[in-house]
């Protein structure tokens, strides 16, 4: 089997190593051009649960058009860098391939199956994704896993290591049974979700507080149980982002206490959020993808968000400020 990781960094790098080290899959990584030589010359390293697991990938490269159609295309670029990609991910899906995409927030094969609106206008503006792939071509997935780059080909991964995967039109498809499969062959708990944009929405809960206060504040989860008013806005955006998904048809609030997401009882995760990875490092914020779509589909239901909107302007802010720096 074919699988290219497109974008190995933190979740992709982890995912590779995995394979590399516990499948016969051929596993090829589309990389940044400054760590395509480090990861050519050292493989990977992923440091997890006290032990280190290495690999070399089959290829390492920088021009996705220089590897074969792929079976499997997982793409854990942040939403930010998709669109500008869409052609590139196109021209690597095999006849029988797929796209799994994994990332933060809404993705933008959300209307497939749904509706005839097309591509999401926050995450793919243009529509290049939904032109260039389409949803019939893409697979969702919600990962619950910690990682972090420690440098090029080496990453350090903390805490759980689940991926939810699900068809876009809900069904149990023979593709969809193959990518589970491969992924616990890599010792990864694969979990095939019934209705995955359900599973969107709920770690989106956790990921529309965590990740922009962190971002906002520099402050680790851990850190902010000193300031115990970022807990009240952290669960102002959760209870607004829950009657926005309960007014596009999926109500969580039967399942969900924002009260506990934002004082979890068991303590808050030592962990450095995404977002605030991307901002310590210069990089684009999933501003869009985790806000701005649910401000989106907040002004089509006629639903108030007035902390979202607050917030979202902000990490607009920030994100255009990280851009000048760029």
């Amino acid at each position: 089997m074919k699988v290219c990781i497109y974008g190995a960094g933190a979740v992709g790098g982890h995912l590779a190593a995995r394979l590399l080290a516990n499948t016969p899959a051929e596993v090829s990584l589309v990389v940044r051009s400054a760590a395509a030589p480090v990861l050519r010359e050292r493989g990977l390293t992923l440091r997890t649960e006290g032990r280190e697991i290495t690999g070399r990938p089959h290829h390492v490269t920088d021009d996705p058009a220089t590897l074969p159609p792929q079976d499997l295309v997982v793409v854990t670029l942040k939403a930010p860098s998709q669109p500008a990609a869409a052609r590139d991910i196109a021209g690597l899906i095999g006849r029988d391939g797929v796209a799994l995409f994994a990332m933060n927030g809404l993705p933008w094969w959300w209307n497939h199956g749904l509706s005839d609106k097309g591509a999401l206008d926050r995450v793919d503006p243009d529509g290049a994704l939904w032109r260039e792939i389409g949803g019939a071509r893409a697979l969702g997935a919600v990962v619950n896993s910690s990682n972090n780059v420690l440098e090029p080909g080496v990453i350090v991964h903390a805490g759980a290591k689940r991926w939810a995967v699900g068809e876009p039109d809900k069904t149990s498809s023979p593709r969809l049974r193959r990518v589970i499969d491969l992924l616990a062959a890599a010792d990864l708990e694969a979990i095939e979700s019934p209705d995955i944009r359900r599973d969107i929405w709920r770690k989106l809960m956790t990921n529309i507080s965590g990740n922009p206060i962190a971002a906002l504040t520099r402050l680790a989860g851990k850190d902010t149980v000193a300031v115990s008013a970022l807990d009240d806005v952290a669960i102002k955006l959760i209870e607004e982002a829950l009657v926005v998904a309960k007014a596009e048809g999926c109500d969580l609030t039967g399942e969900i206490s924002a009260e506990a997401i934002a004082r979890p009882p068991k303590g808050r995760f030592p962990g450095k959020p995404s977002m605030l990875q991307d901002v310590d490092a210069g990089r684009a914020l999933e501003v869009e993808a985790i806000l701005g779509q649910v401000q989106s589909f907040a002004r089509a239901r006629g639903v108030a968000t007035p902390s979202i909107d607050v917030v979202y302007a902000l990490l607009c802010g920030l994100d255009h400020a990280l851009r000048l720096a760029r």
